[in-house]
């Protein structure tokens, strides 16, 4: 049957609509031909007299009730016009009929603009001399039988709204009158027959956990004020700038007293300064995808499109981000494409087939999340997935995504025996659909997203992470280098009298240090599932627990890579972090914790300030040993080159509690040198042993070097020195 012009509505399609199979309405309702006159029917399962109205009113017809319930027509009309019915439902209601708005034959979208065609969207369409505001909605559901709309706009009966099938797998409705805030869900009839309420796999925002309900939102309108920074952010990413991140979980940074979360704009209140006074330049937020278990802490996002309501609105959210822009904070988003959630609600068998999800459990399950694995061999998948990040780079203006779990997409065999895993064509264990996923990834935001990057969470030593995608690479900005993680928390772990026994801890790290564009991250997931705070990590008593902290932190900003920090860490935060309450911030009334946060703030100064700290982190021209092996002594002692070579800095990490006197230490041939930082400075805590005059450069070989100072090495800590001249001798 035409859907434009049928003759008679075939008694099966009326049928279907009663019993909630109906998968084209517009067979059946709206206007349609009779000869050379026009009948209207409409679909109004919750009426008992049905009465048709003119544009002006000057009109009233009440269409007849055809033998089936809910189905009502007018007929024998001369021509079309505009139909607006009152319906007798218990409680009268005006509305423009929905049905006399035709649907496109398809929907044309592409994974550039996804994400813009398909969920919903408020739109405004003509109709006779009346211009009618209501909402799109439109889902990919291919083997779906049919699917019916609900919500908050017409009682959430789910009867009243079939939606028809278009053509590439898609359904779509247009509802006159529905609103930004309004709440719906789609009914699916899956391919066999079940029916099951779903969220909208586009919803651009959803409902308050624990609800699980899509909105319309209206979020577009936002006026940005960032454009200054969005005109600098498209000359391309720059790899040779400062980057210090501060990584935070927006529901347990700050809470009210009486425990509600802050809001996103609350956020940027007590945030934007926070960060501006510590001097960090980048802020990372864990996943704000909608999550239905706080619990997971957003790494098992329902709601990939939607930012999650604990919050405010997707508008707070970018007006959060605008404000960071417009402060000089860049803002990175933590994205999760490698999972889902089983939830009945989200993605799962979404219209009865393994529509998102591998198929085959050794490939779509993962056995250590129990979530479902996507299926990157779907071009459709794949399409969802990157039009995903698109929408929170452009729509957002997020700076740059971290994409999480990235080892657990590339290997077959993660996590799972001999027997639990298929291999890939040629027999081995490398997953070459999730590779070429993220190599079209990075083709697409390198087309669509200039200036904007991406972070590898990668916990192997997978080759060319980094690398272009031109040059055999899976096209990464940047790499969170994990071993160094893990080797140098465990050293900082032992106590300073074993310590000599695990010196390759920290100077191993360097052996690989330039082979990707590494970030040193010290995690949210370093200081969970009982491993402890940073400070809870560190050997000794107190004093010495802050000492090898500040130490540690020293190393971290003086060693070759970007530089990233989970909250609370700056502080000396005791507890593991918990994300059903806020951090401990009445800690900062004790002078050792407070003296912890000022020596970040002054880090975080120094680095921004020395070319040397950041012009070079991914060459190996920009790092040079002087002392490596003294393991004895548990001492490091290394130079960060600028570009230029002019203004170098020299690191020196004592990680022992025993103070050096009269330390001679090669170094370049320049005249004289000054402490810079000193984490053992009083005003940072520490026993205020140092080096306040200029050092005179000698003559006197050490180190393999012709010249070198004699400086005061303090015990647990890390001296940073600098030339007084830029001039070599």
């Amino acid at each position: 049957m035409d859907a434009h012009h049928a003759q008679n509505a075939a008694p099966e399609a009326m049928m279907s609509l009663a019993q909630g199979q109906c998968d084209a309405p517009y067979a059946v309702l709206g206007w349609h031909k009779q000869g050379r006159r026009w009948c209207y029917r409409t679909w109004q399962p919750q009426a008992t007299t049905v009465t048709a109205l003119a544009a002006d009113g000057s009109t009233a017809m009440t269409l007849s009730a055809e033998p089936i319930p809910g189905l009502f027509v007018l007929q024998d009309q001369a021509k079309r016009w505009p139909i607006r019915l009152t319906c007798d439902d218990g409680a009268a209601s005006h509305s423009f009929d929905a049905w006399q708005f035709r649907p496109p034959p398809q929907l044309q979208f592409d994974v550039s603009n996804r994400h813009r065609v398909l969920g919903a969207r408020i739109v405004s369409r003509q109709l006779g001399q009346s211009r009618l505001t209501g909402a799109w909605f439109s889902l990919w559901a291919p083997a779906a039988r049919a699917v019916y709309l609900v919500g908050s706009f017409n009682g959430w009966d789910d009867r009243r709204q079939p939606m028809q099938r278009l053509a590439n797998g898609c359904w779509w409705a247009f509802v006159p009158g529905a609103a930004a805030g309004d709440y719906y869900k789609f009914v699916v009839t899956d391919c066999h027959g079940q029916r099951r309420e779903k969220s909208d796999s586009q919803a651009r925002a959803m409902e308050l956990a624990p609800g699980n309900a899509s909105r319309i939102s209206n979020d577009e309108r936002y006026r940005w004020r960032d454009q200054r920074w969005r005109q600098r952010q498209r000359q391309g990413v720059a790899t040779d700038q400062p980057m210090a991140v501060y990584e935070l979980h927006a529901g347990s940074w700050r809470r009210h007293p009486d425990g509600r979360h802050y809001s996103y704009t609350e956020l940027a209140d007590a945030l934007i300064p926070y960060l501006l006074e510590l001097g960090y330049s980048h802020l990372e937020f864990l996943p704000l995808s909608e999550h239905p278990f706080s619990g997971s802490w957003g790494y098992q996002p329902v709601g990939l499109y939607a930012a999650t309501a604990r919050f405010g609105s997707p508008a707070d959210l970018k007006a959060l981000i605008d404000r960071c822009h417009r402060a000089g904070i860049a803002v990175i988003l933590d994205w999760v494409p490698a999972h889902f959630p089983r939830d009945e609600h989200g993605l799962v068998r979404f219209d009865g087939t393994a529509l998102y999800e591998h198929p085959d459990p050794r490939r779509g399950e993962h056995p250590d999340w129990q979530t479902l694995i996507y299926d990157y061999s779907k071009p459709e998948v794949c399409d969802f997935l990157i039009n995903n990040a698109l929408y929170w780079l452009q729509e957002f203006h997020f700076d740059g995504l971290r994409i999480d779990a990235v080892a657990s997409m590339l290997y077959l065999d993660y996590s799972r025996g001999p027997g639990q895993w298929l291999p890939n064509a040629r027999g081995g264990r490398e997953n070459d659909d999730a590779v070429a996923f993220f190599q079209r990834l990075h083709r697409v935001l390198r087309e669509h997203c200039p200036g904007q990057y991406t972070i590898a969470e990668e916990s192997t030593a997978w080759p060319g992470v980094t690398r272009s995608v031109e040059s055999g690479g899976l096209g990464f900005d940047y790499k969170w280098n994990m071993g160094w993680m893990h080797d140098s928390l465990r050293y900082l772990g032992k106590d300073p009298i074993h310590r000599r026994y695990h010196h390759g801890d920290l100077s191993f790290g360097l052996s690989y240090a330039f082979s990707e564009q590494f970030v040193l991250a010290l995690s949210h997931d370093e200081v969970v599932h009982g491993k402890g705070s940073m400070l809870g990590k560190c050997p000794g008593d107190n004093w010495q627990q802050f000492a090898n902290l500040r130490a540690y932190y020293g190393f971290q900003y003086g060693h070759p890579g970007k530089k990233s920090l989970f909250m609370g860490g700056e502080f000396g935060q005791r507890r593991e972090w918990n994300h059903d309450r806020e951090l401990d911030w009445f800690l900062l009334a004790d002078p050792a914790h407070k003296g912890l946060q000022r020596w970040l703030t002054e880090l975080n100064r120094t680095y921004k300030n020395c070319p040397a700290l950041w012009q070079q982190d991914f060459s190996p021209a920009g790092f040079e040993w002087i002392e490596a092996d003294a393991a004895d002594t548990s001492l490091y002692a290394f130079i960060r080159w600028d570009r230029d070579r002019r203004q170098p800095l020299i690191v020196l990490c004592n990680f022992t509690p025993v103070v050096r006197h009269g330390f001679r230490l090669g170094v370049p041939g320049f005249d004289q040198w000054r402490e810079c930082l000193n984490s053992d400075a009083a005003v940072f805590g520490g026993s205020d042993i140092g080096n306040a005059a200029v050092l005179q450069t000698d003559a006197i070989s050490a180190h393999g070097r012709r010249h070198s100072i004699m400086l005061e090495l303090p015990p647990l800590a890390t001296v940073w020195l600098m030339p007084v001249s830029a001039d070599a001798a």
